[in-house]
């Protein structure tokens, strides 16, 4: 079955929520702006965003979106990259105070994406400033994104952020070529710890990434709806915006036999479950 990348106006979005979209201002090209993105996504009914950046908090921005653009929640985070000082409690702290909903741990930065980058490790175990962020995740009850971390690091921080209190753990982007998360060990993650699985479009082919998005398809059936949160990851110059990517990223599980319920499951309900909204 081959999925079109068509542009899919049609396609209902009330509701909806994308929990990974990139925006400008940012040290990389973006295709538009926080307002730009915002109001294109209440205008076709969509319920909120997460805004991310590798390089700083969006925590700040989300909060000024949301007074200019009422009629969508906007959200904002931090990743932990070099920029903000890498696993830095003390920016960890700052960022919930600020009103940051998700932490991401390295991403950019990690030992995965560059020599010399980013590890949760010290001397084989965590980090004592690892630990320090759990426990601040945990207090503020905001979600755990894994980020760009190896297997190894990712199957040995999510037994200790369930163990502080973590309640929210988001594995990012499992089949992002630099996690490659085998279908086996998200099971065992999901039957052992109760994670979430963000899947994002930008990794297939229809979001300019190389796998298949049928692959994608059986691996949602395979692990599972109920732990799936479908996102876009857009915001690149050369993509769609990202409201037209999860127009998109619908069509595509239309057409990969998705019932509605089963897509407002993974659109609607489970990313609604950890922002701790409703309605």
């Amino acid at each position: 079955m081959r999925l079109l990348m068509t542009e899919n106006p049609e396609i209902n979005l009330t509701g909806t929520i994308d929990l990974h979209v990139h925006t400008s201002p940012d040290t990389r090209a973006r295709k538009m702006d926080d307002l730009e993105l915002a109001r294109q996504a209440a205008d076709r009914g969509m319920s909120a965003l997460l805004l991310k950046s590798h390089s700083t908090l969006t925590a700040d921005r989300a909060y000024l979106v949301q007074k200019v653009v009422p009629t969508i929640k906007v959200f904002g985070g931090l990743a932990l990259n070099h920029a903000v000082g890498g696993i830095n409690p003390f920016a960890v702290e700052a960022a919930l105070q600020m009103g940051a909903v998700e932490i991401w741990m390295p991403t950019i930065s990690a030992a995965s994406e560059m020599e010399g980058g980013l590890t949760i490790f010290s001397d084989g175990q965590l980090s004592g400033d690892v630990l320090s962020v759990l426990k601040l995740i945990a207090e503020s009850d905001a979600i755990l994104g894994t980020g760009h971390l190896s297997l190894a690091e990712t199957a040995a921080l999510v037994p200790a952020a369930r163990e502080l209190g973590v309640r929210k753990i988001l594995i990012t982007h499992p089949e992002h070529p630099l996690v490659n998360m085998p279908p086996a060990l998200q099971e065992d993650l999901l039957d052992r710890y109760h994670v979430f699985f963000e899947r994002c479009l930008i990794t297939t082919d229809l979001g300019g990434g190389t796998l298949p998005f049928e692959v994608l398809a059986q691996g949602i059936r395979r692990v599972g709806v109920e732990s799936t949160v479908i996102s876009t990851d857009f915001g690149q110059v050369f993509n769609p915006s990202p409201v037209d990517g999860i127009a998109r990223y619908i069509a595509g599980l239309r057409q990969s036999g998705f019932s509605q319920a089963e897509i407002d499951r993974m659109s609607q309900e489970n990313p609604a479950q950890l922002l701790g909204i409703h309605g």
